[in-house]
């Protein structure tokens, strides 16, 4: 059971995503990234910290993620910048499923 103290929140159902898919997440004033990928499901902050671009509309492939803007590539498990433009990496977050439902640990 998720415990509402821990900081959880439901973002989604684990059967509305598939492969490769990125589901927006907006809470208090931040946007965040969860994305499933073939070994499960992962979070990171959802704006390029080269020029605040949501990743949203980005493009993944092999567990990276590609800023639709000028193209700068993060690692989605570690949040690492591997490409330029992106020098900087993006924040990861703890994620859950439980019943089929997928959650994030924002604190």
């Amino acid at each position: 059971m998720v415990i509402e103290n821990e900081n959880w929140q439901h973002v989604g159902e684990t059967d509305n995503m598939d492969v490769e898919d990125i589901l927006r997440f907006d809470h208090k004033d931040k946007t965040y990234c969860i994305y499933k990928l073939e070994d499960g499901f992962y979070a990171t902050d959802g704006v390029c910290t080269h020029e605040a671009v949501h990743l949203e509309d980005g493009i993944v492939v092999d567990g990276e993620i590609e800023c639709p803007m000028h193209q700068g590539i993060f690692n989605i498990k570690s949040g690492e910048a591997i490409s330029p433009p992106a020098c900087k990496d993006l924040k990861t977050y703890p994620i859950k499923v439980e019943n089929d439902k997928v959650y994030i640990k924002i604190s």
